[in-house]
């Protein structure tokens, strides 16, 4: 008996959700409304080769807003705060969205400021604003490390925007100290370069992410703290063809410490050496794959090894039909 093999190729919700997560949780670095919106480009991570294609929107994937609105929210949420995402609560500041301040019912706070506010995942925009009050026993040494963190943030980072949060864990203090920086210029071709911010750009234009997460665990009676940083760096390459880039590294240390304000100062010592390296390297690597990999994705020239002139291309076709004559 024969079966209605069209049923096989319809798709649930649940497909639907899951490309759609898939789709914008790899969305290039700025380019969040783009992919709603429908786009195309490669994906391509430095530790996996991978190289996919995306040509639709997830708004027209779904094509039922109700879904949208109710199921696919916690996957724009995850986004944001992947992403590190700045949010401004005003024209002159600015915080990150993260896991770390998160409150709950779309509500984040400005540990900075004292503040908390409701934010829109979809939108970026931020309302509700009100008081927060913060933990008095870890405040003083996230102060002591938020002074540090700016300015460190702010010598190495063009209009980088840095946030350090605190959560007790029994009897333990975790300090949380991000770094976002990113250049977003889409709507032109650009090629990078890694250095100082990662992100270099030559040519004509430049879209690219850098993000640094660092905690610090420790018990201020002991005097020990153990600190793990994951830096990541997301670019995007397009020309006709589409390749985004991630890289990314995990860097284990420690320190010892005597104060609030010597804790802050061992970490960032620590933090300066690791993202150095890290970002000379980088650009020793994008100099090897500027040899081989970016060579391998098109061919320079023509297998005649000359560049062909266009603007006499009929007459190369007419040379070609009289030798066959």
């Amino acid at each position: 008996m024969a079966t209605d093999s069209s049923n096989d190729s319809i798709m649930t919700d649940s497909d639907k959700l899951r490309i759609v997560a898939d789709f914008i949780l790899h969305a290039p670095p700025g380019q969040f409304r783009e992919v709603f919106n429908g786009w195309n480009y490669f994906y391509f991570d430095c530790s996996v080769i991978l190289f996919c294609t995306y040509s639709t929107d997830v708004r027209h994937l779904l094509s039922n807003d109700s879904l949208l609105k109710d199921k696919a929210s916690n996957i724009f949420a995850q986004y944001r705060k992947d992403q590190l995402t700045p949010a401004a609560l005003s024209d002159n500041e600015f915080t990150l969205i993260t896991e770390f301040n998160e409150l709950g019912s779309n509500r984040f706070y400005n540990p900075k400021t004292k503040k908390s506010f409701k934010y829109d995942f979809l939108t970026e925009e931020t309302s509700e604003i009100q008081s927060w009050e913060p933990d008095a026993a870890n405040e003083p040494w996230r102060s002591a490390l938020e002074e540090i963190w700016s300015v460190y943030c702010a010598d190495h980072y063009y209009n980088g925007i840095s946030s350090v949060f605190a959560t007790n864990q029994h009897d333990h203090f975790v300090l949380s100290a991000c770094i976002e920086a990113h250049q977003f210029q889409p709507n032109n071709y650009w090629l990078v370069v890694a250095f100082a911010i990662l992100l270099l750009m030559i040519l004509k234009s430049r879209n690219g992410l850098w993000r640094s997460i660092w905690t610090i665990t420790f018990n201020p009676n002991l005097g020990k703290a153990e600190i793990f940083g994951k830096i990541k760096a997301q670019v995007h390459y397009y020309e006709n063809g589409n390749v985004q880039l991630v890289s990314f590294k995990e860097i284990k240390d420690s320190t010892s410490f005597s104060s609030e304000k010597q804790l802050a100062e061992n970490f960032k010592s620590i933090v300066e050496e690791s993202e150095n390296e890290y970002q000379v390297a980088i650009a020793k690597n994008y100099q090897n794959m500027s040899d081989t990999t970016f060579k391998a994705l098109r061919r320079a020239l023509p297998v005649t090894r000359s560049k062909i002139d266009w603007h006499k291309i009929m007459g190369y076709r007419i040379g070609s039909e009289i030798k066959q004559t």
